[in-house]
């Protein structure tokens, strides 16, 4: 089982304002890029334990293609001494879909739609918002990436990816997965059977 260094995007602006993304393409803002040029430093500076730089630095470099996702990753190779721009993207990457309920808090789904909302706690895992995807299309296209990868990576891509993933190879119960706080700032090592929110800037002001 290969071993992943992932990093969730930097915030952005709706992530501040607790706005549902999904795949819509909002740009990091200034907390968020600083939050990915801090964990690229950090590694480089030696100051994640475990994280060798020169490991990392030897393998192969995935995002999501949302330009959130895409700006991260060249701030956080920057910090790490590499080329920002040479790394891959995969269309399977990209975050869950929210569909028709992108662009809207959570209070404000629940005034809107507040059948669809109920329908969604029953059942994380598979509800699916209208035009969107559910937790299970997620897993079925992030499978089909993890199967082709050939050894260990670092990704850079969203928290929905970040739960499948931590079901495919951190033996997360899919009820677990779905709740699982996944941190921006900080990165996430996943190895077969277990997962380590690696030391680093956490939580700051910038």
């Amino acid at each position: 089982m290969p071993v992943l260094y992932f990093f969730r995007h930097g915030e952005t602006d709706w992530n501040a304002q607790g706005r549902l993304q999904g795949q819509t393409d909002i740009p990091l803002n200034a907390r968020g890029r600083l939050q990915a040029r801090a964990v690229g430093d950090a590694i480089r500076a030696e100051k994640l334990d475990g994280v060798d730089r020169d490991y990392l630095a030897g393998l192969p470099f995935i995002a999501s293609p949302l330009g959130r996702t895409r700006e991260t990753m060249a701030l956080l190779r920057e910090g790490l001494g590499l080329p920002p721009e040479e790394f891959e993207t995969d269309d399977r990457l990209k975050e869950i879909s929210f569909g028709r309920w992108e662009g809207s808090t959570w209070r404000e789904i629940v005034e809107r739609d507040a059948g669809g909302a109920q329908a969604r706690d029953r059942d994380k895992w598979n509800f699916a918002p209208p035009g969107g995807e559910s937790y299970q299309m997620v897993h079925d296209r992030v499978t089909e990436w993890l199967t082709a990868l050939r050894g260990d990576a670092c990704v850079v891509a969203h928290g929905g990816v970040a739960r499948v993933l931590l079901v495919l190879l951190a033996e997360f119960s899919r009820h677990h997965a779905v709740g699982a706080d996944i941190w921006q700032g900080k990165l996430l090592r996943i190895d077969a059977g277990r997962h380590d929110w690696l030391p680093g800037p956490g939580h700051w002001e910038p």
